[in-house]
């Protein structure tokens, strides 16, 4: 039978239960604005009758209800929605970091404007100009040094803001670096801690909401995926790999080293196995410093090698006003002093390979010339050797083009005295990781007779005449002497370079014309300088582009491309990501005007609940205290 104090108890329930969404709307409104919070909501429902189905239960009308509880205060969370924002956040976050760096990359590009290089360039063929006009004089040529000076000095600055950039870059991975390891070890504790308040029974509903936003804050870092299968072990996944697993989150260490060029690389604390990232912001990061910046101080070393070389070409060859020869204007620092490009590359005290930077065949050519010839020219390149076909209906040109745009990490051109000259060119990175040495030929093989016997560049057809990089005196496979190969210069020439302090010290010194059958050139002749002034126009193969002009406009339209692509792409993320939010803000926001029509209807379930409290307390008096015996 029932207890005669039933009704008491069914009133408490009521009062607890209706008190305890109280408190939970006032959570609610509490946190409101704060970052990450899901609205909470509590379920309510009978507690369970007094009798249940069986053979002792008593004859009644039926099961007699005793009042409502509180089952769970649910977390009101799309998980499906939570997925598709952490999947996004990585390219917002990729987009947004990448942007602001390339703006500030733009801003070191000062095209067109007085202070550019291609400006101070400009001048500085004028000056040569200027100087073939007047050869005799020295106004000109202490002219000709001084925007020499200001060049140089431009492109030194040009390569100092992107290597500070580039370092700035580097720092940054740094610090997201520890903060990834920060939000790995705060989601592993915090997985401790709601495990151990799920084995009793309750909802940890703010703490997955903070573990939640973490996961957010980590997937616009380096894009993450999470696999919530196991309610006991929550795991987050990047690149393919674990990276927090219930309370173990793994870390990242950073490595640095002479091959990284003093930069940090991402490697597994317990592994020791490098990684790179390609989503979110340290993706960004890593390509930014590895590629993007990389690529700009390349191409800006691979305009002034050739540059240098260029003008240092002409200016051996000519004569100064005070007789003198063999100077070269611009200073070149090889990277190695053996005068074979012999080097130890492994490190093990014995010279293993050739470090060459140009070759020139023997033979002049003419270009419109049909060699008739068929063969394979083999030439190194990033993704392995290259192949390029010639046959016996292209023109000398055909074929040098065929180089220049077969992907082959060489240049290829006809220089002044219409040989053949091939040039290594800056190294492209695989995987983000640039192995090879820039300015270096790797491989040289001809099938046919191309090289070897037309124009006079390898001693041998086949295999067995071929030019390769990896053995030592290699140069013994080239047809030419010293005088026509030059070994490779110190890495970023770019930052190196200067006008030969020599001329600075003695201007008359500055070539201005050629001499004739070994006579030093007249005073009066100004071909050399005119033959330098021409390169401004001349087609001298800056890699792939033709004349420095081609290489100015390919910087400045590259800038303005990528400049565009990172603005769009960064609007479009941002408008899809908030897009996610608002529709996550719909579902698990506090709509306060909701809140307060709950509080309102809880307030009045309290108010009866306490009333049947009071009427069944009287009724009790009645039955207790006045009735007689």
């Amino acid at each position: 039978m029932t207890s005669t104090f039933m009704g008491l108890e069914i009133g408490k329930r009521g009062v607890h239960a209706h008190q305890q969404a109280l408190y939970t709307t006032g959570h609610n409104l509490d946190n409101a604005n704060t970052e990450g919070y899901s609205r909470q909501r509590v379920e309510l429902v009978p507690f369970r009758p007094i009798y249940l189905p069986g053979l002792n239960r008593e004859e009644t009308p039926g099961q007699i209800g005793q009042g409502v509880v509180v089952e769970r205060i649910e977390r009101i969370r799309d998980q499906l929605l939570d997925k598709r924002i952490i999947a996004e956040a990585s390219d917002e976050g990729y987009w947004k970091i990448r942007d602001r760096y390339v703006r500030e990359m733009d801003q070191l590009y000062m095209e067109p404007g007085v202070n550019s290089v291609r400006n101070k360039m400009d001048s500085f063929w004028d000056g040569w100009q200027e100087l073939s006009m007047y050869p005799a004089d020295m106004a000109p040529r202490t002219a000709v040094l001084e925007r020499g000076k200001t060049l140089i000095d431009g492109i030194h600055g040009h390569y100092n803001g992107l290597k500070r950039l580039q370092t700035q870059v580097d720092e940054d991975i740094q610090l997201t670096v520890a903060k990834v390891n920060d939000l790995s070890r705060q989601i592993a504790g915090l997985n401790g801690d709601i495990q151990r308040i799920k084995a009793q029974g309750d909802n940890p509903n703010d703490l997955m909401d903070r573990r939640d936003l973490l996961v957010d804050d980590l997937s616009s870092i380096i894009g993450v995926t999470v696999d919530q299968r196991d309610p006991d072990e929550f795991m987050v996944h990047t690149s393919g790999l674990v990276l927090v697993q219930g309370q173990i989150g793994r870390q990242f260490d950073l490595r640095k080293g002479i091959d990284t060029e003093g930069y940090a690389h991402i490697q597994w604390h317990d592994t020791g196995q490098e990684i790179r990232f390609e989503k979110g912001s340290l993706g960004a990061l890593m390509e930014l410093r590895d590629v993007t910046i990389e690529q700009e101080i390349q191409t800006l070393d691979n305009m002034t090698m050739n540059f240098v070389d260029l003008v240092n070409e002409i200016h051996r060859d000519a004569y100064g006003i005070n007789g003198t020869t063999g100077n070269n204007f611009f200073s070149e620092y090889p990277f190695v002093t053996n005068v074979n490009g012999n080097y130890d590359r492994s490190g093990d005290g014995v010279f293993d390979s050739s470090y060459i930077y140009r070759m020139n065949g023997q033979n002049t050519l003419e270009a419109r010339a049909q060699p008739g010839l068929d063969g394979v020219i083999t030439l190194s390149s990033a993704s392995g050797d290259t192949r390029i076909p010639y046959y016996s209906t292209d023109t000398v040109t055909d074929i040098v083009t065929r180089i220049n745009n077969s992907g082959a990490e060489v240049a290829a051109r006809l220089n002044r005295d219409g040989r053949l000259s091939l040039k290594g060119t800056p190294a492209e990175a695989v995987d983000g990781v640039r192995e090879n040495p820039d300015f270096v030929i790797r491989h040289v093989e001809d099938s046919g007779y191309f090289l070897s016997g037309y124009a006079g560049l390898l001693n041998a057809s086949g295999p067995d005449g071929a030019f390769d990089w990896g053995r030592t005196d290699a140069v013994t496979s080239l047809r030419g002497g010293a005088e026509d190969y030059s070994l490779s210069p110190v890495a970023h020439p770019s930052g190196w370079i200067e006008v030969n302090p020599a001329l600075a010290k003695d201007p008359t010194s500055v070539a201005a014309g050629f001499g004739f059958n070994g006579m030093a050139a007249n005073p009066g002749n100004g071909n050399a300088a005119a033959e330098i002034a021409a390169i401004r126009n001349t087609p001298v193969m800056v890699g792939r582009l033709s004349t420095f002009d081609d290489y100015f406009a390919d910087t400045v339209g590259r800038m303005g491309l990528l400049g565009e692509q990172s603005g769009r792409a960064l609007e479009t993320a941002n408008q899809r990501m908030k897009s996610l939010h608002d529709m996550r803000q719909s579902i698990s926001g506090v709509n306060i005007d909701e809140e307060l029509s709950n509080m309102i209807r809880y307030q009045h379930g309290y108010n009866a609940a306490a009333r049947f409290i009071t009427t069944v307390n009287s009724m009790l008096d009645t039955l207790i205290n006045r009735m007689g015996v």
